[in-house]
C-alpha cells in the first residue's frame, strides 16, 4: 500500500508542479501589469476574501469531513447508496454556499469595510487611501461568484481523489491560472483598469475548473443529480464533521486575514509584498505539503473504517517524513536565495528592485514557518480521517489567539514584517499543538526513527543554505544582470543547492529506500 501511495504522491506532486510553474507564469504576469502598489493592494485583497471562503467552505472543511464519510460508504460496496450521499451533498452544499455568494455580492462594501478597516476608515475621513475601499468593494462583488464555483470543483476532486484519481484534481487549478493569463495578454494590456479584466478572469476561470472535472467524474458514474437534503444521514455527519473544521483547518487563512485587515493600515504596498512572499510559499505547499496530505488521508481513512491502528500510525509517520524531507530544503533555500527569487520571478515591468528588496523582507519572514505550514497539513488528516474535527479546533484557535498577539507586539517595531513573522510564529504553535494531543489521545507519535531522521534533514537543510547563500552574488549583481543571466545563475545555485542538500543526506546515512515504505 506504501508503495502505492508514493506512486499516488509523485503523480499529485507532478501535476501540482504543473499547476504552480503556471501559478509562478500567472503571478508574474500580474506582476507585470500592477506592480506593487495601490493597484496591486486593492486586486489581491479582492481575491483573497473569495478564496477565504473557499478554504472553509471547500478544500478545507467540507474535504476533510466529506472524504471519511464518502470513504467509509464506498467501503460497505453500496454503489447506489454512494450516489445518493454524493447527490444529497452536493445539493445541500451548493444550496448554501449559493446563498453565501448572493449575499457576498449583495454586502461587498459590508466585508470591504471589515477585512479592510483601514481603508473604509481612510474613506470616511476623505484621505487618499479611501479610493482603494470603494475600488476594493466593487472588485470584490465581481469576483465573489467564484466561490461557487470553486466550491463544486472542490466536491467533485474529492470524489474523485476517493477514487484514486488524484492527477485531475491536482492539474485543475491549471486552467485558472492559464485563464488569468490569457486575460491578461488579450484584454489586460491595452486596458485603462487591469483589475477588471483580471476579476472577470478569475470568475470565468471557477466556470471553467468546474467544467473541466465533469466528466470525469461522470466517467466513474458518480455524476447525479444535486437535491437539497439537510437531514440525509451522510450530510448530516458531514455538517457534524465540518461545523467545527470550518475553524479547524482555516487557522492560517484566518491569520492571514488578519495580517490583511492590519495591513490595510500600513503604507500603500504593505498587502501586495505580504501576497508575493505568500505566493513564493504556496509552490512548495502545494507540491509537496498538498500532494502528501491529499493521498494519505483516503488511506488514514481506509485504516480506520478496517479497525488497523498500526497501518494508520506507520501511514502518518511516512507521511510526517516525506512532508519535512522536502519541506526543510524548501524553507532553507527560499530564505538563503529570496532576493534572488524575487528578482528572477517578479523583477519586470511595474515591479522594481526597491520592490524585490521589500518583498524580500517579507519572504524572510514568511518562509521561517514554511516547515510549520507544511506539518501541519498532514498532522490535521491524523484526525480527520477518524471523523475527528474538534480537536483540530481547538489548535486553532489558540494558533489564531497567539497570531494575534504576536502581530501587536510586532507590527510596531517591523511593521508588514511583523505580521508576516506572527503568522510564522502562529504556524508552529499550531503544529506544536497537534503533535501533542496527537500523542496524548495514542494516535500519533514520531518514532525514534523518524526524529532522527528530522535532525539529519534539518543538518543537512542548513548546511545546503550556508553553500547557496555564499555563491549567491550580492544583490546589486542580480540587478543589474540582463533576465536571461539571472535565470541561468538561479537555476545554478538552486541545481547546486540541491545537490549538496542529497550529498549531505546520503553521508548522514539517510537512502531514498527510507521514503518508499512506511
Amino acid at each position: 500500500m506504501r508503495s502505492g501511495l508514493l506512486r499516488s504522491g509523485v503523480v499529485t506532486s507532478s501535476a501540482t508542479l504543473l499547476s504552480r510553474i503556471l501559478g509562478m507564469a500567472r503571478d508574474i504576469v500580474i506582476a507585470s501589469v500592477l506592480g506593487a502598489g495601490m493597484s496591486s493592494d486593492v486586486f489581491f485583497f479582492a481575491n483573497r476574501i473569495p478564496n477565504f471562503f473557499r478554504r472553509l467552505f471547500a478544500e478545507g472543511a467540507f474535504a476533510q469531513s466529506f472524504v471519511p464519510v464518502m470513504s467509509a460508504e464506498k467501503q460497505q460496496g453500496d454503489r447506489n447508496s454512494l450516489r445518493e450521499l454524493i447527490g444529497k451533498s452536493a445539493g445541500t452544499l451548493g444550496g448554501i454556499v449559493l446563498l453565501v455568494t448572493l449575499l457576498g455580492m449583495l454586502l461587498s462594501p459590508v466585508l470591504t469595510a471589515l477585512f479592510g478597516w483601514g481603508w473604509f476608515q481612510a474613506h470616511l475621513e476623505g484621505q487618499s487611501d479611501g479610493e482603494k475601499y470603494v475600488e476594493a468593494s466593487e472588485l470584490l462583488r465581481i469576483t465573489f461568484p467564484y466561490l461557487f464555483f470553486i466550491t463544486l470543483t472542490a466536491l467533485c476532486s474529492s470524489v474523485l481523489n476517493v477514487f484514486g484519481k488524484f492527477g485531475i484534481p491536482a492539474m485543475t487549478p491549471c486552467i485558472l491560472n492559464i485563464t488569468l493569463i490569457a486575460a491578461v495578454f488579450i484584454f489586460g494590456r491595452g486596458s485603462a483598469d487591469p483589475n477588471l479584466v483580471l476579476a472577470w478572469g478569475m470568475v470565468a476561470g471557477g466556470v471553467f475548473q468546474l467544467l473541466f472535472e465533469i466528466p470525469f467524474v461522470y466517467k466513474l458514474g458518480m455524476l447525479v443529480k444535486p437535491s437539497f437534503s439537510w437531514k440525509h444521514r451522510g450530510v448530516k455527519k458531514i455538517r457534524q464533521l465540518m461545523i467545527p473544521a470550518v475553524i479547524g483547518v482555516s487557522a492560517s487563512q484566518l491569520n492571514l486575514f488578519i495580517s490583511t485587515l492590519l495591513a490595510s493600515f500600513l503604507a500603500t504596498g504593505a498587502i501586495s509584498y505580504l501576497y508575493y512572499s505568500d505566493r513564493l510559499l504556496e509552490f512548495p505547499i502545494g507540491i509537496f505539503a498538498v500532494a502528501v496530505s491529499t493521498v494519505i488521508l483516503p488511506a488514514l481513512s481506509k485504516s480506520h473504517a478496517a479497525s488497523d491502528p498500526e497501518s494508520y500510525t506507520r501511514t502518518l509517520d511516512w507521511g510526517v517524513r516525506l512532508v519535512l524531507v522536502l519541506g526543510i530544503p524548501s524553507m532553507c533555500g527560499l530564505i538563503a536565495l529570496r532576493e534572488p527569487v524575487l528578482r528572477v520571478i517578479f523583477m519586470r515591468g511595474a515591479f522594481t528592485s526597491q520592490n524585490v528588496l521589500l518583498s524580500a523582507s517579507s519572504l524572510l519572514a514568511s518562509a521561517s514557518g514554511l516547515c510549520a505550514i507544511m506539518l501541519t497539513r498532514v498532522l490535521v488528516q491524523g484526525f480527520a480521517a477518524r471523523q475527528d474535527t474538534k480537536t483540530p479546533v481547538r489548535c486553532s484557535l489558540i494558533s489564531i489567539a497567539s497570531n494575534i498577539v504576536f502581530n501587536l507586539i510586532l507590527i510596531k517595531p517591523l511593521g508588514y514584517v511583523g505580521l508576516a513573522l506572527s503568522t510564522a510564529l502562529a504556524a508552529y504553535v499550531n503544529a506544536a499543538l497537534l503533535l501533542i494531543l496527537l500523542h496524548r489521545k495514542a494516535i500519533y507519535t514520531p518514532s525514534l526513527r523518524t526524529v532522527v531522521f528530522i535532525l539529519k534533514t534539518a543538518i543537512a537543510g542548513l548546511v545546503m543554505a550556508i553553500a547557496v547563500r555564499a555563491i549567491s552574488p550580492e544583490n546589486e549583481q542580480w540587478f543589474s544582470m540582463s533576465t536571461i543571466s539571472s535565470i541561468l545563475y538561479l537555476a545554478f545555485c538552486v541545481t547546486a543547492g540541491a545537490l549538496i542538500y542529497a550529498a549531505a543526506l546520503l553521508l548522514s546515512g539517510i537512502r531514498p529506500s527510507e521514503l518508499k515504505s512506511a
